[in-house]
């Protein structure tokens, strides 16, 4: 696993500077630099040097880090960002929502001083996400490539695992579409799912989806594995009076029940077009397909989605999971949700967990499934049979 090549550490104070620098070689970083200004940074970023790990303290003298973000994206800063400060964790968090808000990539965010486990468990993240397997291009594709794709077959699903927190069990996995491009390698759906919506071909991709999920889930089952596959669902779908009927002959075809297939609907994508949501999803709920809410608490009706429409899952967002021990406002929302799940009676689903930490914080609170990387990365089917072997006898 390769570390960062160039690291670059911008904070006023000589000490913190000094353990920083400390910690990146202890963890054999190659080169690393340090700057005590941000007019001093910038000066560097305008002069061509490429850097792969900005470390930017907010608390800054003169231009401050929150200034600084916005020169940051005006410059197409491309390399990862970690944020540090003094401050309370509410600023550190308004800093890196503002800076996801300008494009810019967040490795993550922590408190004044920083310690070796988390510098380390946060670069060995960034390091994860830089393996060849799962780099991809920047380029997007046309509708036209993307049809093309769907007839050559040339789509395929990753399953990142969903887990039960008190006895450690494999419950089920979430498909991941992933294009395996003969030229540009593994493509993410952020490159390719808005060309087939733009396009008018996203009922072929969401048929090609499922196909996929649900001959795998088939492949799972003949193998004794009892595993539920959730499949995200795109506002498009639920705008077609059709998708539930296809959802149906699908699972029909290849003898699915309906309770084994989760049907994820990302809740900022409920505020369009809530009738035939109403109408999709509740024909749905009454054939017993499980759906799930994603992303709970990102959007901004989020209570009155849960009043009015069939959702037996939910799924807390990461941004407030992730950490949530250690900061309050994160806390208070994710212990609101998850008591307010309880009393519906829904199951809770908490996504972004990533460490030892996050983990013991779900044991703690009694939730139900965790998902995140802590668990596992998104996998191909025969490394995530592989995977669940290992899982289970650790």
């Amino acid at each position: 696993m390769t570390m960062p090549s160039f690291c670059l550490i911008v904070e006023d104070d000589p000490f913190q500077c000094k353990l920083l620098t400390h910690q990146l070689q202890q963890l054999d970083v190659p080169q690393v630099e340090t700057c005590s200004s941000a007019e001093e940074l910038l000066k560097m970023i305008d002069t061509g040097r490429h850097v792969n790990l900005l470390i930017l303290d907010i608390n800054l003298p003169g231009m401050d880090g929150i200034e600084v973000l916005r020169h940051l994206a005006d410059r197409n800063y491309a390399g990862e960002l970690l944020l540090v400060s003094g401050e309370d964790e509410s600023m550190l968090t308004t800093a890196a929502r503002l800076a996801r808000a300008h494009g810019l990539k967040i490795l993550g965010q922590v408190s004044k001083p920083v310690s070796p486990k988390n510098l380390s468990n946060l670069l060995n993240s960034q390091c994860s996400s830089l393996e060849p397997k799962f780099r991809v291009s920047p380029k997007f594709y046309t509708p036209e490539e993307v049809a093309k794709a769907i007839a050559d077959k040339e789509l395929t699903g990753f399953y990142q695992p969903k887990v039960k927190v008190d006895d450690r069990k494999v419950v089920g996995a979430e498909y991941l579409v992933r294009w395996q491009h003969p030229e540009d390698g593994l493509v993410l759906p952020d490159q390719f799912v808005f060309a087939a919506e733009a396009g008018g071909i996203i009922s072929e991709l969401t048929t090609a989806i499922f196909a996929d999920a649900l001959e795998q889930l088939k492949r799972w089952q003949a193998k004794g594995l009892n595993l539920k596959v959730a499949v995200n669902v795109s506002m498009s779908d639920l705008c077609t009076h059709s998708f539930a009927d296809q959802v149906f002959e699908m699972c029909e075809k290849r003898g699915v029940k309906a309770e084994d297939l989760v049907l994820e609907v990302t809740e900022s994508r409920l505020e369009h077009n809530i009738t035939n949501a109403l109408e999709v999803l509740g024909r749905l709920r009454l054939r017993h397909f499980r759906l799930s809410i994603d992303d709970f608490g990102t959007g901004h009706s989020s209570l009155a989605r849960l009043r009015d429409l069939p959702f037996d899952e939910l799924k807390i967002d990461r941004s407030f999971t992730h950490r949530a021990w250690e900061d309050p406002r994160r806390l208070a929302i994710y212990e609101s949700s998850l008591d307010m799940a309880r009393r519906l009676g829904m199951q809770v689903v908490a996504e972004g967990v990533e460490d030892e930490e996050d983990w013991q914080f779900l044991q703690d609170n009694d939730c139900h499934m965790a998902q995140g990387y802590y668990i596992s990365c998104p996998l191909p089917p025969e490394e995530f049979t592989r995977w669940m072997q290992s899982w289970h006898a650790s």
